[in-house]
């Protein structure tokens, strides 16, 4: 299926070094000078502090181009030089941008005023390929017998300087994407998926450079807060600490993990102290939270801890006091996980337990589509969530009678692409009539 690697070999450094960071205007006009003289497609990247600030504002994008090499920039200390991302915009031209798992990167790129018209994702790629491991490393070990040096991903990228092992580590995510993609390309049309390639990549463009996707209800995020469902005082507890610490977050320009875990989170909503000594009792929400990583890493994260400091134990007693002082009609609820009858297009449930005591009849009808989608994924070497989204095909089998719709357009109006659509609505059709 793919050419095989006898022994992949690591690849440490760029091989033309490892670039300084272009952090002024004269560097990032030069720059753009070098791209609008170089050729073919432009490899890029981003790096964020997600982990350690509290916004998801890029620190540090990285291109490469044929003929200009790799630039490390720096966009938070261009932007105050002035720097005009149009230029950069003007330089690299209709150029396809490569990325991998480009819905990380595209959305930081947009804020900044990035303007690509082309795509090709090396990750997408890979899935459609029918790779099992799909990693940048995985893919570049596996289509170019290079394995990658990587070590920093989740550094704190908003740290100045950038050190230079850490300037290695961005250098190398954009270092071989150029040879990647021809590579990749030429196995999607060995496999005849080229077109299908070219929809999804149009598609992840078109969705990343839209508006950033905000979660209606935030606060229900937490992690494991399915853990208190059914206990609403819990979830005013939950919903009360989540909010605070949002709001400190924000205004000390911190990831909120940093000041308190969702582990602490739920260990409280679950406890509800109502005194002094229960609240000590929860002693990860009276510890300052850490790091556990590299001494240098360590180091650096050290300077976030005259913030935390500022944030005492004491706030977080208050605020969950607060909570349990609401009256119960004033407790949240969770959403409910089944739909209503007049939302069952689209809000299938993903609950199988729930198809089968509930409605099993809609079962053995998804069982059928499924069992079709399955069959196209092992003919074309496909995964099947690739050949469909599979809650598109719960939401097609979820009303008594699915059989009566036109299968092509309920996928179409779903978010199904063309390649999709053609590929397996005729031979679902028939599986669910």
């Amino acid at each position: 299926m793919f050419p095989l690697i006898d022994e992949p070999r690591l690849q440490s450094e760029p091989r033309e070094g490892v670039p300084d960071v272009i952090d002024t205007l004269p560097a990032f006009r030069d720059y753009c000078d070098l791209l609008a003289a170089g050729t073919g497609s432009l490899a890029a990247d981003a790096e964020r502090a997600s982990g350690y600030r509290y916004g998801h504002e890029d620190w540090l994008v990285q291109f490469k181009r044929t003929g200009a090499g790799i630039g490390l920039l720096d966009p938070q200390a261009l932007a105050q030089a002035g720097a005009d991302w149009n230029d950069f915009n003007r330089a690299v031209g209709d150029a396809t941008w490569i990325l991998h798992d480009s819905l990380q990167d595209l959305p930081g790129f947009a804020d900044l005023g990035m303007e690509p018209h082309h795509l090709f994702d090396t990750e997408i790629a890979a899935r459609l390929l029918g790779m099992h491991r799909f990693g940048l490393a995985a893919v570049t070990e596996h289509f170019l017998g290079l394995t990658l040096a990587k070590e920093h991903s989740a550094a704190d990228w908003s740290y100045r300087p950038l050190p230079r092992d850490w300037r290695n580590y961005a250098a190398l995510d954009v270092e071989l994407l150029i040879e990647l993609e021809q590579r990749m390309r030429t196995e999607l049309k060995r496999q005849g998926k080229r077109d299908w390639a070219e929809e999804e990549f149009a598609y992840a463009l078109h969705e990343g450079m839209g508006p950033r996707k905000e979660h209606p209800v935030p606060w229900l995020r937490i992690s494991r807060i399915t853990e208190i469902a059914k206990d609403r005082q819990a979830l005013a507890v939950a919903k009360a600490l989540w909010e605070k610490r949002d709001e400190l977050a924000r205004r000390f320009d911190i990831a909120p993990a940093l000041l308190l875990s969702d582990f602490s989170i739920i260990e409280a909503a679950k406890r509800k102290p109502h005194n002094a000594a229960q609240f000590r009792a929860i002693r990860s929400i009276n510890e300052r939270v850490r790091i556990q990583s590299d001494a240098a890493q360590e180091k650096m994260f050290e300077r976030y801890a005259p913030i935390q400091r500022k944030v005492k134990p004491s706030l977080w007693k208050s605020v969950i006091q607060q909570a349990l002082d609401m009256p119960r009609s004033e407790w949240p609820t969770m959403p409910s996980s089944q739909p209503n009858n007049d939302e069952s297009q689209t809000h299938a449930p993903r609950s199988i337990r729930y198809w089968k005591d509930r409605y099993p009849e809609r079962l053995r009808t998804l069982e059928k589509a499924r069992k079709v989608v399955q069959q196209i994924a092992v003919d074309t070497r496909t995964p099947a969530e690739i050949i469909i989204k599979p809650q598109y095909l719960r939401n097609l089998c979820w009303t008594d009678e699915p059989q009566k719709r036109d299968v092509a357009g309920f996928l179409k109006e779903q978010g199904a692409r063309d390649w999709q659509v053609s590929l397996i609505a005729e031979s679902v059709s028939r599986a669910i009539m």
